[in-house]
């Protein structure tokens, strides 16, 4: 009788490391979020350190490294992770002028559709383009796990920042509105940084975020 392998999970690391843009440097951590079962693996947003990363993948076949945007401290580990696994990266194309300021010799491999499909473990990723933090920041709804892998997009406590070259508000606020908070309220947040949530947890708060041009 053949064995099944078992449902993927979701695994974590935090890696902490410096995020630039616009002249400024911050000392930040960071989410890396793997979903694997025993066999295969995906990593969102490698970020600052690519053999904690590879090492937590292990013998497991990488099948992709997906970027949920391309600030610096969400990819800059991506083309070490890509060489010591063979994984191919995965960026959304309207990103690509950040990607760039954080590795001028280095491209994506693949690119990130809205409406995209990606597999592990016999489970889908559902890829959603939701632009404000940048023009090309996707979430990755996981609807077999109860799952939202939303980057910068959407935190515990409001939407990402929009005070940086390449973002603006209210374009975050459509994404959110339109592409995440219709998603079942049970659906854990996954953020790019600090606590997760739910949506359920943060939808009522959207009013208060307008209002406040959060």
């Amino acid at each position: 009788m053949q064995v099944m392998p078992p449902e993927p999970e979701i695994e974590h690391l935090v890696t902490a490391g410096t995020f630039t843009l616009d002249g400024g440097s911050w000392e930040v951590e960071n989410n890396v979020w793997i979903i694997a079962n025993d066999r295969e693996a995906v990593v969102i947003d490698p970020a600052h350190d690519a053999e904690a990363i590879a090492t937590a993948v292990g013998d497991r076949r990488l099948l992709a490294i997906i970027c949920t945007h391309a600030h610096n401290d969400h990819v800059n580990g991506a083309p070490a992770l890509a060489a010591l696994t063979g994984a191919p990266i995965l960026l959304h194309p309207d990103d690509l002028p950040l990607w760039k300021q954080a590795h001028p010799g280095d491209s994506p491999d693949e690119d990130l559709r809205d409406g995209q499909r990606l597999v592990v473990g016999g489970i889908y990723l559902h890829v959603r383009h939701t632009p404000g933090h940048s023009p090309g920041s996707v979430s990755l709804y996981v609807p077999a796990l109860d799952a939202v892998f939303t980057g910068d997009t959407l935190f515990k406590g409001g939407p990402g920042a929009t005070g940086r070259s390449f973002s603006d508000f209210p374009t975050i606020i459509r994404s959110i509105r339109e592409r995440l908070l219709d998603l079942p309220p049970e659906t854990v947040v996954y953020t790019g940084h600090g606590e997760t949530t739910t949506i359920g947890a943060e939808a009522p708060d959207l009013p208060d975020w307008i209002a406040r041009g959060h």
